[in-house]
């Protein structure tokens, strides 16, 4: 199987200010397309060469379990992402967050101290646990919840060819400005799709 790299469904200046069309154009066009030409090159005579990307997150190991969870990473974190979306929970995903967390600015600040806190380079997840709640963890590298048997809802990137040319060294600043391009009907919609199944 080969894999493409999956288009972005918004221009690259759209996320302006708070991303701007230079650093979508190196983290999707460039590092991006490096983790999906890496997988296809890897995959040929391996046990995964007809495998889903969910399969060999959770099944491989090494350069194959490195390449297709960033493929999926990304592609994931990219499409939680509008210029117009809805900028607050509601729904069954509102509910959810305000009885783990107390309110939607606990939740706010539990994953931001995730997401800022987490040493080196890795991603901070929503995830939905097997009972329906919801939890945020940390993972290093390439690591995705989908190994722990968790549902990813959301996810920020915070290894630094996320936001070195916007932020520089100032994770903090990039993670403001992430909750201000995350489309809540998205996040809603995966959380209740996991909840039929």
């Amino acid at each position: 199987m080969k894999y493409e790299l999956p288009p972005l469904v918004y221009a690259a200046g759209d996320l302006a200010p708070h991303l701007s069309a230079e650093t979508l154009e190196y983290h999707h066009g460039k590092h991006h397309l490096a983790y999906v030409n890496n997988l296809n090159n890897l995959l040929p005579g391996s046990p995964f060469e007809e495998a889903t990307l969910e399969t060999m997150i959770r099944k491989a190991e090494g350069g194959i379990f490195n390449n297709a969870a960033q493929v999926w990473n990304h592609a994931f974190y990219f499409a939680t992402f509008s210029s117009s979306g809805k900028k607050t929970p509601s729904g069954t995903i509102a509910k959810a967050i305000d009885a783990e967390y107390g309110s939607f600015e606990g939740f706010r600040e539990a994953f931001t101290k995730a997401a800022t806190t987490l040493f080196g380079s890795g991603w901070a997840w929503l995830c939905m646990k097997p009972d329906g709640r919801l939890t945020i963890t940390q993972e290093s590298n390439a690591g995705n919840p989908l190994r722990s048997g968790l549902v990813p809802l959301m996810t920020c990137d915070v290894w630094e060819h996320a936001y070195y040319i916007d932020y520089r060294n100032r994770r903090p600043d990039y993670i403001k400005g992430f909750w201000e391009l995350l489309d809540w009907k998205i996040i809603g919609e995966r959380y209740d799709e996991a909840l039929k199944k």
